[in-house]
């Protein structure tokens, strides 16, 4: 009877580098989206129907819970302060922790409040957030050329304002 192999725990410079830019990639192409005027039809696309979401403690199950989240949500801005990467070895290429922190304005901003909202109300002023994503490699996706990033979609996605 054959040993099974245990997958390789060590990382690579390479899957570093790689995983740096995946990440970076997908923060930019994520918030983008999010904050576009076509969210509903854009974001879904990061997700599967096995992926779990949980936003500030409520959850939510695949596209279609990520779709019941943001529609009747107000339009958004994102500013990314800062974001982190960690590629989790055992698979090539590997899953890809990211933790992203920032601020995010929902409505107009501040102007865009009537003048008799009150101060301390959350509507229009940014709050600040802390997102984590465990991204998998998406192994439908066409195969990757020499140079490029791996396909990655959101697996596990975890959202919590912090202020």
């Amino acid at each position: 009877m054959a040993t099974p192999v245990a997958p390789s725990t060590s990382l690579t410079t390479s899957d570093i580098e790689i995983a740096t830019r995946a990440a970076d990639n997908f923060t930019r192409l994520y918030y983008t989206s999010y904050d576009s005027d076509t969210r509903l039809a854009d974001l879904p696309q990061f997700y599967r129907p096995s992926s779990s979401l949980t936003w500030n403690g409520k959850p939510f199950q695949g596209a279609d819970g990520l779709r019941q989240l943001i529609e009747n949500m107000p339009p958004t801005k994102h500013e990314v302060q800062s974001f982190d990467c960690h590629p989790i070895p055992g698979s090539q290429p590997p899953s890809l922790l990211v933790t992203v922190s920032g601020n995010v304005t929902h409505g107009k901003g501040p102007g865009g409040n009537p003048v008799n909202t009150p101060a301390k109300t959350i509507e229009g002023h940014p709050r600040v957030f802390s997102q984590t994503f465990m991204l998998v490699p998406d192994t439908n996706a066409p195969p990757s050329k020499p140079g490029e990033v791996a396909k990655y979609y959101i697996g596990a996605d975890a959202l919590r304002f912090v202020g």
